[in-house]
């Protein structure tokens, strides 16, 4: 997880709302099958997108409030913040594809 940052209940507020960059969250567990499998491809992301997207996890478990807060009741998802919004949502393992496209489109 070199490239992928922690997101937690208490830093959620900075690192993410309060961001000028778009950020990438990936709310998962370390239990969640799914979560494991996508890892690799926001690893990636993050990688390829250094320096002009935060790209980061949330750990469910350790920070329930967050996750709470925008509702998160399967995981893994996720969700695309920009300027304090959301801007794009996915639920379940995706096409690394796809979650390029989405970064792309955001950044303009």
């Amino acid at each position: 997880m070199a490239n992928t940052l922690e997101f937690t209940d208490q830093n959620f507020n900075t690192e993410v709302l309060q961001a000028n960059e778009p950020v990438l969250v990936d709310f998962w567990a370390p239990w969640c099958g799914p979560c494991r499998m996508i890892a690799p491809v926001v690893e990636e992301l993050a990688a390829e997108n250094a320096g002009k997207v935060k790209i980061g996890k949330v750990n469910v478990d350790e920070s329930p409030n967050t996750a709470t807060s925008y509702g998160i009741s399967s995981i893994p998802t996720l969700m695309l913040f920009h300027k304090g919004e959301v801007v794009d949502r996915f639920v379940g393992v995706q096409p690394k594809k796809r979650l390029q496209e989405a970064l792309t489109q955001t950044l303009g």
